[in-house]
């Protein structure tokens, strides 16, 4: 027969208790049962673990026995915890890939929301273009991914909001002095900073604009640091500046209907582990009202 958990409980309450009938209290069982399985316990083990029938002394034995049989009671109890937090989404992990833009205007308040709900799970953000967000997603080192992407075979793809692009420039820049929509004509001969999200811009005019740009900044916080400066001004989605930033100035575009819509790529639900489905909850709470709006 081989040693199970049970048998080690049992010795280790005997032990600490001093009784059979103590032991037998504590573990809700009759003394007839506790006195069978430790008999049991002692027959595997192949020699006596008390001293006495009384069960007050451990034999040398049995002092060596019960020092491994407690550490193996309390990781096994470590053990147990660990699996029922991760089932209920108190630990565990959430990798997210994500699109900067992304990273500094959107998740910043659910990420305090999950936290506060979900203190001891662990958060890996990682901030990429779109193309590279799908291929973490695709080579499984993400469940979540956020970002203007297809879904793949096996993925399932929600729209969580759609935004309007803009100019974005300095608040000393003429443009924002003059105020109102900006068309395309009006970047002609401007420090233009390209950017990754242009490549979802596909007005026929806007072309020469891009081709013109002598400068190109993935990095949205770099990009915005460098239009604060007054290096240049870019096109960017309205969620993706900060509306409290005054030193900035956000311009809608006249005559243009070009668009950012940010998708939710996943597995299906049912295959994402606790901690994910848990945020992909607040997620998607916290993005409703935005797509409300658009």
């Amino acid at each position: 027969m081989a040693i199970k958990i049970e048998m080690l409980r049992c010795f280790c309450a005997v032990v600490q208790q001093g009784s059979l009938n103590e032991a037998a209290n504590q573990l809700g069982r009759t003394p007839s049962a506790v006195s069978m399985m430790l008999k049991q316990f002692e027959e595997h083990v192949g020699s006596a673990l008390f001293e006495t029938a009384r069960k007050s002394r451990l034999t040398p034995l049995g002092e060596m026995v019960y020092g491994e049989a407690r550490r193996e009671i309390e990781h096994f109890g470590r053990t147990v915890a660990a699996i029922e937090g991760l089932s209920r989404a108190e630990q565990g992990q959430v990798r997210l890939a994500v699109t900067p833009s992304v990273a500094t205007a959107i998740l910043p308040e659910v990420i305090r929301r999950f936290r506060r709900d979900h203190p001891r799970v662990r958060i890996d953000m990682r901030d990429m273009d779109s193309a590279s967000v799908q291929r973490e997603l695709e080579a499984e080192r993400a469940e979540i991914g956020l970002a203007s992407i297809a879904a793949g075979p096996g993925f399932d793809r929600k729209l969580l909001f759609s935004d309007p692009f803009g100019v974005v420039c300095a608040p000393g820049d003429p443009l924002a002095q003059r105020g109102g929509p900006v068309g395309w004509g009006d970047l002609a001969g401007r420090d233009f900073i390209a950017n990754g999200l242009c490549r979802l811009i596909e007005d026929a005019d806007f072309g020469p604009v891009l081709d013109g740009a002598l400068m190109s900044v993935p990095n949205t916080a770099s990009l915005l640091a460098l239009v604060r400066g007054g290096v240049g001004l870019t096109l960017l989605p309205r969620r993706a500046v900060p509306q409290e930033d005054d030193s900035l100035r956000f311009l809608p575009l006249a005559g243009s209907e070009a668009r950012r819509h940010l998708y939710l790529v996943t597995r299906p639900r049912r295959l994402l582990p606790p901690a994910a489905r848990a945020f992909l909850g607040v997620l998607e709470t916290g993005t409703a009202a935005l797509r409300d709006r658009a």
